[in-house]
């Protein structure tokens, strides 16, 4: 659940905006969740009240454990201390907390006392904390002094333990918006002295990470262990609610499913974006084939004139196929990589070191041999692909603008080729690259191990249904599952993804059954000379916009060229019109005039560019309001190749 690094969150909102479902959601992963209840049971008469905990109760899953701390408000801070490492906590609320604190049969002799042992309670405890409350601040002053009493109190408490927390969400009418998070406390500071850049002064900066000195020690997210939430019961006439997410939820569970309406780039930026270059001051003959990149990234922007990705995510997903698919690899060796990358080692981190990314090493679940069984449950694939929703979300949440998506797994490139062979009926001998050892040979014996564990899981399913997710569950397997939720969820949130390797691309071929406009947010930059990859990218229309056969693993060849992809939007935003279309607006009255004759003048309106000064307006982060139902959305653009 820390996936932004953080420890201890509060959620805070009005009266039904959703506070309480979203907390919920932050924690559903967790094994094991301690659910703290701050609210007293109030009068007996108060059928309504009582309507309200009972709801409450019966949205929490049965293995979560309840405890009350409705007889001493001290006792809340007495829960967190003793809390231990591998616990989750939920608090809700912090409202039911001020209200026993003002209780004259509970109330302690200092009130502003016991809310600073809350809040140092919080700072000191060891288990993960997700706490709820309601956000008074808003409303109307209350004309009572116990109202006016309650608002004061609550508002200093939310105020402390808003200070003690790590990250602070505000959930507005079921929306969630991040007031304060670790991906923004570990922002390089501003001296006391200085005033603080602006997004066209900072994105210098950006670019120029590249050419910093790599530190010794990258401090990166630990790795995230894969636990399956619980999957919700729908029952008949249950209505849709959609408290968190930008898709229907029933209960607690967001529900994933073929035909989804996702938001498509913007129709019209794009083409815009790419015309424009053309009136740039540019010496030679332009940008070449990488004014897709610009197109693309105005599109997915929102702006004729896109900025350069200034927050970078990767997404490292690690998980292992077992039998033939993972024939000719070393037992324990996509374990040793995902631990390198943790720890800050390796090709993958220190590229992302050096581009300022951040990098996030997930754990998905480990598939079984799929020319025997299944390769996942269905139940486990429901799972992962919420699993890979809420990974995109969350780097939305943090204000990622881009993220890199890779795999690092034993059998991920036959299980690629699977998906491949039963989504666009290719040959598996076709999508399978040659197997090279450690030591750099090839392993034909290897390579023909593979080929036939894929011809027998085909052979295996070839009367199975070949929906996305029987796909998933068949052949596809746990990383390629997580990874078609990553691209469903960064669509929803308006995310791009920059994919690298087979196994980004087998999920953007499941993910076409789901949501077809997921891959017009995918952005390929080398096909790294697999076969699977240029297969899968044909059919998905993404034309790889490097040739550089490079082979550094997933996510390390897309980190290589995102430099030169920077730098390409950084130039297209910051180059000024060229001399002589500038001031030629049809509007102009003077742009009728004759010219003059006289060598010496020149009018500045037709000598001067539109602009000296770079445009690096940073576009509108990926908002966390509810996607397009796509009613207004329109078709691919022109610029998008396939």
């Amino acid at each position: 659940m820390s996936v932004d690094g953080w420890n201890t969150v509060l959620v805070l909102g009005g009266i039904r905006s959703g506070k309480s479902e979203f907390a919920e959601s932050l924690v559903t992963d967790a094994p094991v969740v301690r659910y703290v209840a701050t609210a007293p049971e109030g009068d007996p008469e108060d059928t309504e009240w009582a309507t309200r905990l009972a709801a409450h109760r019966a949205r929490r899953p049965g293995s979560w454990t309840t405890e009350e701390t409705t007889e001493d408000p001290r006792r809340l801070a007495d829960v967190l201390e003793s809390a231990e490492p591998n616990e989750m906590l939920l608090v809700d609320d912090l409202g039911g907390w001020v209200t026993v604190l003002l209780d004259p049969d509970h109330q302690p002799a200092d009130d502003v006392a016991t809310i600073a042992e809350l809040a140092e309670a919080i700072r000191g405890c060891a288990a993960r904390v997700v706490l709820v409350s309601p956000e008074v601040g808003l409303s109307l002053v209350p004309t009572t002094p116990l109202g006016r009493a309650f608002t004061d109190a609550l508002g200093a408490a939310n105020r402390a333990v808003a200070d003690a927390c790590d990250a602070v969400v505000l959930v507005v009418a079921g929306q969630p918006v991040w007031l304060k998070s670790v991906a923004t406390a570990t922002e390089p500071s501003v001296p006391a002295t200085a005033t603080a850049p602006t997004a066209a002064a900072t994105a210098p900066i950006v670019a120029s990470l590249a050419d910093a000195e790599p530190t010794p020690e990258v401090q990166l997210p630990d790795v995230l262990t894969h636990t399956p939430p619980a999957i919700p019961t729908q029952e008949p006439g249950n209505a849709w609610a959609a408290p968190t997410m930008a898709l229907p939820m029933v209960s607690t569970g967001l529900v994933i499913q073929p035909g989804m309406e996702l938001p498509m780039p913007d129709e019209y930026a794009g083409p815009q974006a790419v015309d424009r270059l053309t009136t740039l001051d540019v010496p030679g003959a332009g940008l070449g084939v990488l004014d897709r990149v610009v197109g693309f990234a105005a599109a997915t922007q929102g702006t004729s004139t896109p900025a350069p990705w200034g927050s970078v995510r990767v997404l490292l997903l690690h998980g292992d196929h077992a039998g033939g698919a993972a024939a000719g690899t070393v037992a324990g060796e996509s374990a040793r990589r995902a631990a390198q990358a943790r720890a800050g080692q390796g090709a993958l981190a220190r590229l992302a070191a050096e581009s300022g990314a951040s990098l996030q090493v997930v754990d998905t679940p480990a598939s079984a041999p799929i020319e025997d069984q299944p390769a996942l449950a269905p139940e486990q694939v429901e799972s992962a692909l919420r699993y890979g929703w809420r990974l995109a979300e969350q780097a939305a949440d943090a204000g990622v603008q881009l993220l890199v998506l890779g795999a690092c797994g034993a059998g991920t490139e036959a299980a690629a080729a699977a998906v491949l062979a039963a989504t666009a009926g290719a040959e598996p001998p076709a999508v399978l690259g040659r197997v090279i050892t450690d030591s750099g040979e090839i392993d034909d014996a290897a390579w023909m191990i593979r080929c036939a564990a894929v011809r027998d899981a085909l052979h295996r399913t070839r009367r199975s249904s070949r929906g996305a997710k029987d796909i998933l569950a068949e052949l596809g397997g746990g990383d390629v599952a997580v990874a078609t939720g990553v691209l469903l969820g960064a669509t929803a949130r308006r995310v791009p993804v920059l994919l690298d390797g087979p196994v980004g691309l087998a999920a953007g071929m499941v993910s076409r059954d789901l949501a077809g406009q997921a891959r017009h947010w995918c952005l390929l930059a080398d096909h790294g000379g697999h076969p699977a990859v240029r297969l899968a990218a044909d059919v998905l229309g993404l034309t790889p916009l490097l040739d550089l056969r490079m082979d550094l693993g997933e996510g390390a060849n897309a980190l290589v060229a995102l430099p030169l992809l920077r730098s390409v939007l950084a130039l297209s935003a910051a180059l000024p019109v060229h001399p002589s279309l500038a001031g030629t607006d049809d509007t102009d009255p003077a742009a009728d005039e004759p010219e003059s004759t006289d060598p010496s003048y020149a009018d500045p309106d037709l000598t001067e560019p539109d602009s000296t000064e770079p445009d690096f307006a940073e576009p509108e982060p990926a908002g966390p309001g509810p996607a397009s139902t796509g009613a207004d959305e329109q078709p691919a653009t022109g610029w998008r190749a396939g």
